[in-house]
């Protein structure tokens, strides 16, 4: 069997896919281990990656054929062109039984055809890890190029019409599917996304984590937020749930916790807060460690994700990995994904959020059970299980 995965297109903190990218990455990393252990010694599966020269180092990896292809994968006229057409030829000239999409969008089925690529000979899967653009057009038109989110929207379309197998990646994101196209529920599968480690490995020492924030902020006790500054990620009703729980607090002359955002530059761009609550939020846009991330996380004293929409949903898993209870919205596939290890509160409606936070920022008893319930629920997207599922379905 020759499976042919199509990284080309993807250039890491190009875009808007960084999620796509490390899927992908994991994706071929792990197929790669278990194929260079199952054909040791004899005949077996081969894994070529066509990618190009910004993702090398990280998806020329043992187990796999590296193929650097010629052209700009910045560059969106010879993408859409590669992606329509030319694909297609290449997994014939390297003889693939099946070829992988991980960014959802499989070429026209004319191009499948005139490269020999039949339903016969050459099958095609594709990867939907969520349907935001639809999302964007319902709810926030005019915040992406529309004629750019009328594209994708309709290659999307297309492309789950046309694949002979599609994978997705929550229960969440296949209900979408089959609400934007009717019909193929047969060849969808539902493969949870894997959780990777940590790279700070020391995130279960308080003491250390603390550092970071002691340096940066003023040393107190806080919480943990992530965000951005995309409106489905919700930074705004972040602000105001915690003005809600800062005046909780206040009102029953006990001291807030403060906050740390991770995601936004700066609080003031966002109207609704007081500027008692103003003061005790720190912003933070960007790490350049990860590490450093990891340690602000892991040194708070609880989370909170108030994302409107999430195709999976990594930030509350990564703060359970961490160690800390998590506040988390109960929209989208959030419920399926975090379970009963977080609270799940409504993120439109900032009193209950406050209340949550509140309860769990001060109910010992129930931190200790979300933080256990938490390393219980994170065992669910193991690698190990995820490489079992991919190979299975795209190697079987």
């Amino acid at each position: 069997m020759n499976l042919v995965i199509d990284c080309f297109k993807l250039v890491k903190g190009a875009g808007k896919s960084i999620g796509i990218y490390n899927l992908a990455q994991s994706v071929v990393s792990h197929l790669g281990e278990r194929a260079e252990c199952e054909t040791e010694g004899k005949q077996g599966n081969s894994i070529i990656v066509l990618g190009n020269s910004y993702n090398k180092k990280d998806f020329d990896v043992p187990g796999v054929t590296f193929v650097e292809m010629k052209g700009d994968p910045l560059n969106k006229i010879y993408c859409i062109f590669w992606e329509l057409f030319l694909v297609p030829g290449y997994a014939k000239k390297y003889r693939a039984d099946r070829i992988l999409f991980p960014r959802g969008f499989a070429p026209l089925g004319i191009a499948k055809t005139l490269t020999g690529g039949a339903k016969g000979k050459m099958k095609d899967t594709i990867i939907i890890h969520d349907l935001i653009p639809f999302f964007y057009d319902k709810y926030y038109p005019g915040v992406f190029n529309r004629l750019e989110n009328a594209y994708i929207m309709n290659r999307l379309k297309a492309s789950i019409r046309q694949a002979d197998r599609v994978i997705t990646i929550s229960e969440h994101s296949r209900e979408d599917i089959l609400d934007k196209v009717p019909g193929g529920g047969k060849k969808i599968t539902i493969i949870h996304n894997g959780l990777n480690d940590v790279s700070y490995k020391n995130v279960t020492d308080k003491a250390e984590t603390q550092t970071y924030h002691e340096q940066e902020g003023s040393g107190k006790e806080y919480i943990v937020a992530m965000t951005s500054g995309l409106p489905h990620k919700n930074a705004a009703g972040i602000l105001r749930s915690y003005e809600a729980y800062y005046q909780l607090v206040k009102a029953d002359n006990r001291e807030p916790l403060e906050l740390a955002v991770i995601g936004i530059g700066d609080a003031s761009a966002y109207e609704g807060m007081s500027e008692e609550a103003k003061a005790h939020v720190r912003c933070y846009k960007f790490f350049e460690d990860f590490a450093d991330m990891c340690k602000m996380i892991a040194g708070g004293k609880a989370y909170l994700f108030l994302s409107y929409a999430e195709g999976f949903g990594f930030p509350p898993l990564e703060a359970m990995q961490m160690g800390l209870p998590v506040v988390c919205s109960n929209r989208s596939s959030l419920p399926e994904v975090v379970g009963n290890a977080g609270l799940l509160v409504d993120p439109d409606e900032t009193d209950a959020v406050a209340k949550a936070l509140d309860q769990i920022v001060t109910d010992t008893a129930l931190r200790e059970d979300l933080v256990k319930k938490g390393y219980e629920n994170i065992k669910r997207f193991s690698w190990e299980t995820r490489t079992d599922l991919y190979w299975k379905e795209l190697l079987q």
